[in-house]
């Protein structure tokens, strides 16, 4: 398949027009037609503030969503709207929920979608949300269509568990608020892992997580990808403030191996890595975010601090576990919820910054 970055340019309408229908794990729930979300503005309108803000913050959230499905722990799997999940994430300055003080984000990092067609669908559903036209937040992803792996993914519903074969990560970003120039998104970079069966010998046995080092059983053939990352720079129209940003998805394997690469343990032994071309945007940017599930516990808050940034949060995002970490350079809010939003409708909280500019 070929590959490249994604840039969505289409509202979820167009896109379904141009491609003659949608995939059969792009289900309604997940894009419903644009005149069906703008039904939803007049209920939604006394949650939230309609409609740009205007004031000199940005607001910064980062969650890996489990294409929407949930996990439950007796084996059942629950199927999340993008709506629902939006609405169990975007906090106001209180850190509060689905109140008349949540503002409509400029960033949103994510990991694990679908491709393309659901972040389009999710794109489109955050605009509805804040009263703004389809197309207003658009998504940049790794893999348009990322082949399908695994089986199960511990869904006792195959159907459900269907909808988790095929994960790539991405940003959602506010159009109305930050420009992106031709250019100014990287080229994709992969993690790294220890493959099964190799010694790690503090590292020497680490090999970037792609061909010919990725999984050889068919099965699991193109889960590499899921861990695929990318970063892009933007620019706040308001100011000309440049904001680097950037999504990441590490492997299992990393909870007990860091591995960024070949021989490589990764910035400070965590298994994190910014790729070359990223390394770029980033050094040409004021305000740095990295929105990551490392799938590792413990990972300090000044991890990255060479490159200018502190991980805001300390609280358990996945389980007991704290493996979901947001670093930011930048004049961060002080957050009366460490920063983790605890009622997120998904396995993993959702983290977030709001940062003056």
């Amino acid at each position: 398949m070929k590959m490249k970055t994604f840039i969505t340019s289409l509202s979820f309408g167009s896109f379904l027009m141009a491609c003659g229908g949608m995939e059969a794990d792009t289900a309604p729930t997940d894009a419903p037609a644009l005149n069906t979300l703008a039904a939803l503005r007049p209920a939604d309108a006394d949650t939230r503030v309609l409609g740009q803000p205007t004031d000199r913050v940005l607001r910064v959230y980062n969650n890996n969503i489990e294409n929407l499905v949930m996990n439950n722990s007796d084996g059942t799997c629950t199927r999340v709207s993008g709506t629902d999940h939006l609405k169990s994430i975007l906090v106001d300055d209180a850190g509060k929920t689905g109140t008349s003080g949540v503002v409509a984000p400029d960033l949103l990092i994510v990991q694990q979608i679908r491709g393309t067609g659901q972040a389009e669908a999710y794109a489109d559903q955050l605009s509805a949300m804040f009263g703004l036209p389809a197309g207003t937040y658009k998504a940049i992803v790794v893999w348009s269509d990322p082949e399908s792996w695994g089986s199960t993914h511990r869904c006792s519903d195959q159907s459900l568990g269907d909808l988790k074969k095929k994960q790539t990560n991405g940003i959602i970003y506010n159009t109305g608020r930050l420009s992106l120039a031709a250019g100014d998104v990287s080229a994709y970079w992969s993690a790294g892992w220890l493959k099964p069966g190799t010694p790690y010998n503090g590292g020497d046995g680490c090999t970037l997580y792609k061909p010919p080092d990725s999984d050889p059983d068919t099965t699991d053939q193109y889960k590499w990808k899921r861990t695929s990352a990318i970063a892009a720079r933007f620019t706040i129209k308001a100011t000309g403030t440049t904001v680097f940003a950037a999504t990441m998805h590490l492997p299992q394997e990393n909870s007990a191996n860091a591995c960024a690469g070949d021989k490589d343990t990764g910035i400070k032994g965590t298994g994190i890595h910014i790729g070359a071309d990223a390394t770029r945007l980033m050094n040409a940017s004021t305000i740095r975010i990295v929105g990551i599930d490392a799938n590792r516990k413990n990972i300090s808050s000044t991890t990255l601090s060479d490159q200018g940034m502190t991980g805001y949060g300390t609280a358990a995002t996945n389980g007991a576990s704290k493996i979901d970490y947001l670093f930011v350079k930048g004049a961060v809010q002080p957050s009366p919820i460490n920063y983790t939003v605890s009622g997120t409708k998904s396995n993993h909280r959702a983290l977030y910054a709001f940062i003056n500019f």
